[in-house]
């Protein structure tokens, strides 16, 4: 058994988050020994602290890396730097193909938290799932912390007891999650537990040596609608729960991942389950996606799921691309789908009562009652893009749209 121990918050990074997330430090010290926010800070590296849970704004990822069909490291770097100007908070390195080390070498150097899945790396290294060990993948597991990555995905739900409840009550789409399947062949072709559950205390111990966050994967997330009312994911929501807890008791910085395909009315439930389940643990939420036949525009979906989820308490939003289900995203992809993701953050951020985003949407108004447009432009998302559709008819006092007849100059011109 792992000793429990409260997590130690270190004063300058405390101090960096208070100022950042303009929270009281006191507040924010007891927001995260209760479990309830994480800072992603492996101290292997340097990078502006992130922290992600209650009471913080809402933190957008977005995943990049390289495929076996498709190995262009200098798309990778071109994709993550454009992640980062688009707004993301931080990066997961998801690659399969190529030097996955010089790869991820590459995304670390960049100035944000950065995320990883080690049992990808496991696999390849072994050759396949069948012949992956658990020394293996806990060497993985080392070797990412100690390079300095600053939160892993564990599947460490994915046990048994959850392949049995798929038995029991299939699914369509089976399993959708990459890092779930991985664990589901190896525990099915070599008749073991997960030894991510079963030497789970073991698990527990690397990552409280480098304080790295435990991220416990959604290896059962639906992968279509019809899924999402099926046994398996429920299954894990409670596995996840009991890991949540030792973890914590342990001394060790933990979020959950939560859902994938899930329809709108599915959403707060499921979200407000989670949170309760797993003590109010941040949850970081690929989508959900509440459409299954959106194709191309899946980052829209996405936007509107994870909009209506941080509503109800999620914390942390998992970029999808329009290549979403399509092919591997190119830069452009990458722009779109982070914005997408950025947006639906702050609506998250005024669901949640954020000041700061609600005083920006204030500011908004009144740059707009006075057709102020450098200063509407400063507050936007996205500035660039709005200058460019602002400006492509002629720069003039008010929009294309209305012109001459624009009801607020009327309006403002009646009243002075």
């Amino acid at each position: 058994m792992v000793t429990p121990r409260e997590y130690r918050v270190d004063p300058d990074l405390l101090k960096q988050a208070a100022i950042a997330e303009q929270m009281e430090p006191d507040r924010l010290e007891r927001q995260i020994k209760a479990g309830r926010v994480v800072i992603t800070a492996n101290p292997k590296r340097k990078h502006p602290v992130c922290t992600i849970g209650e009471g913080c704004r809402v933190k957008v990822n977005v995943n990049v890396g390289t495929s076996q069909d498709l190995c262009d490291v200098v798309m990778e770097q071109e994709k993550a730097a454009a992640a980062i100007s688009a707004g993301a908070d931080c990066l997961m390195d998801l690659s399969t193909g190529g030097d996955l080390p010089k790869i991820r070498h590459m995304i670390l150097s960049l100035p944000v938290p950065v995320g990883t899945v080690p049992i990808y790396e496991a696999v390849r290294r072994a050759g396949n799932v069948a012949d992956l060990d658990a020394d293996l993948l806990f060497r993985v597991i080392r070797e990412h912390c100690e390079q300095g990555v600053d939160f892993l995905t564990l599947h460490c739900g994915v046990n048994r007891e959850v392949v049995e409840s798929l038995r029991q009550d299939p699914r369509t789409m089976g399993v959708v999650s990459r890092g779930g399947s991985f664990h589901t062949a190896m525990m099915i072709s070599r008749n073991e537990e997960n030894p991510l559950w079963e030497e789970y205390d073991y698990l527990l111990e690397i990552l409280a040596e480098y304080d790295v966050v435990a991220s416990l994967g959604d290896g059962m997330r639906p992968g279509c609608h019809e899924d999402a009312m099926r046994e398996a994911k429920t299954v894990e929501y409670l596995n996840l729960g009991r890991l949540s807890r030792r973890a914590h008791e342990a001394g060790v910085q933990r979020m959950i991942e939560g859902p994938g395909h899930m329809p709108i009315d599915q959403i707060g439930y499921n979200v407000r389950m989670i949170k309760e389940i797993t003590g109010m643990a941040p949850l970081y939420l690929l989508g959900p996606l509440v459409t299954d036949i959106a194709a191309g525009y899946d980052h829209i979906t996405g936007a509107i799921g994870g909009a209506i989820a941080c509503q109800n308490g999620a914390n942390f939003l998992c970029m999808v691309s329009p290549s979403e289900h399509l092919g591997l995203p190119r830069t452009s992809d990458i722009v779109e789908g982070t914005r997408a993701s950025v947006l639906a953050a702050h609506v998250g951020d005024l669901a949640q009562g954020n000041a700061a985003a609600y005083d920006r949407e204030v500011q908004m108004g009144q740059a707009r009652r006075d057709l102020d447009w450098d200063r509407q432009f400063s507050l936007a998302l996205f500035p660039e893009r709005a200058r460019e559709l602002h400006d492509r008819d002629g720069n003039q006092e008010t929009c294309s749209m209305c012109g001459d007849l624009c009801a607020v100059k009327m309006v403002r011109d009646i009243f002075g």
